[in-house]
């Protein structure tokens, strides 16, 4: 059967044999990963479409009706178009951006209106045209949402290169839209017949529709390392940062500090009686009460302050650039702030409290480990003053009972 096609022909068919394979790939690996499977539903919704639109080209090749060697083409325009609207659909659900519909009607709405005055072999130019553009405008679209997504969210060190496949198809299809435009005898002739024009374009597509196919790809791996990053550094419960990422966050602020002589100082917060909450209510209403202090103390920090689960109910602040007498206003206001929320319960509320310890780094000396034993001391203090209130390292008489509101 081959043997009867033309090389242009030939080139659509491989063309649309290599879209067929990723829209299966697509399939199978959105049901792996779970989490992006409407995402890589779209991309391959956008492979299949891609590859159905090439059956249309050589289906117009093939029939000597004019009229439906045009609508051949029109639908094949109009696959590529609806392939390239999936992918951009894909693109939106897999970076949790709102997906909106009205763009992509207004550009159907164009493709369907230029492909029935295009039937017209005397303006089908102005099919090819139209729709050039309307891809043009499609890719750009793609192309900034990925470049927001990888600088922003991904924060990629070069975030112009996730997209650089959509810039180099964009410049494509805008070049086949001028060229259409500006010389529209000559590209309807070499569009309907076997020609370098053919071949050499279904060559570029390819090689365009891998690299889209890897920019896919790379943006699914980058998420799944940035994923396994953010799992190793956070806790799973509260989402603050873990006991390790504190650790290394401590060192790098004593190490910034041996240089510039920043002060700075450490919080331990610690929830009071919190095993009877787990054992009155269940470990559920615990991990509960947990996230709320997580929000709670949240809510009350600095951009600059670090603050993570230490282990168990035990939470850690960092507050960089603050010394004692500076810290202990803070400390007192978060003491303050949690005992006045407590945490709903079904109709009724739970109160909660917690003691807290602060340390003051000594200086160059002092080790980040050393630091955390001090501003445990200091909790051990708090506790057994009657819990509810801040204890400092530096000062036996620091508490809260004597601290300004």
């Amino acid at each position: 059967m081959l043997s009867s096609l033309t090389p242009t022909e030939v080139a659509f068919v491989m063309a649309g044999l290599m879209q067929a394979v990723p829209a299966l790939l697509w399939l199978i690996g959105g049901w792996v990963l779970g989490d992006t499977r409407r995402a890589a539903t779209q991309w391959a919704a956008y492979a299949a479409a891609s590859a159905l639109s090439f059956v249309f080209l050589v289906a117009a090749m093939q029939t000597r009706d004019p009229l439906q060697a045009e609508l051949s083409r029109a639908a094949g325009n109009i696959s590529g178009v609806l392939g390239l609207m999936a992918l951009q659909r894909g693109i939106w659900l897999f970076t949790d951006k709102p997906v909106t519909h009205t763009g992509h009607l207004l550009a159907l709405s164009v493709v369907l209106l230029t492909s029935w005055f295009g039937l017209d072999p005397r303006i089908g130019y102005v099919r090819v045209g139209m729709n050039s553009f309307v891809l043009v405008i499609l890719t750009l679209g793609m192309a900034r949402d990925l470049y927001r997504y990888a600088r922003l969210s991904l924060q990629l060190r070069w975030p112009w290169m996730l997209p650089m496949p959509l810039w180099l198809s964009a410049a494509a299809f805008a070049g086949r839209g001028l060229r259409a435009l500006l010389s529209p005898g000559a590209v309807a002739a070499e569009m309907t017949t076997n020609s370098g024009l053919n071949i050499g374009s279904s060559f570029i597509y390819v090689v365009l529709s891998l690299s889209f196919h890897a920019m896919l790809m790379a943006l699914v791996i980058i998420r799944l390392v940035a994923d396994l990053q953010r799992l190793s550094r956070h806790d799973g419960l509260t989402g603050l940062l873990n006991r390790r990422a504190l650790e290394e966050a401590l060192a790098l602020q004593v190490r910034r500090s041996r240089r510039s002589g920043e002060v700075f100082c450490v919080l331990m917060v610690d929830a009071d009686h919190f095993k009877s909450i787990n054992d009155r209510f269940g470990h559920a209403v615990g991990d509960l009460a947990l996230k709320h202090l997580s929000t709670l103390l949240r809510s009350h920090m600095r951009e600059i302050d670090r603050l993570a689960r230490f282990g168990g109910e035990e939470f850690v602040v960092m507050l960089p650039g603050l010394a004692l007498v500076d810290a202990l206003p803070v400390a007192e206001r978060l003491r303050q702030a949690i005992a006045a929320a407590p945490l709903p319960h079904g109709e009724v509320s739970m109160p909660l409290s917690v003691s807290v310890g602060i340390a003051e780094w000594g200086g160059a000396h002092e080790e980040p480990s050393r630091l955390l034993v001090r501003a445990d001391s200091a909790l051990y203090r708090a506790k057994q003053r009657g819990r509810d209130r801040v204890a400092s390292a530096d000062s036996d008489d620091m508490d809260s009972e004597f601290l300004p509101v």
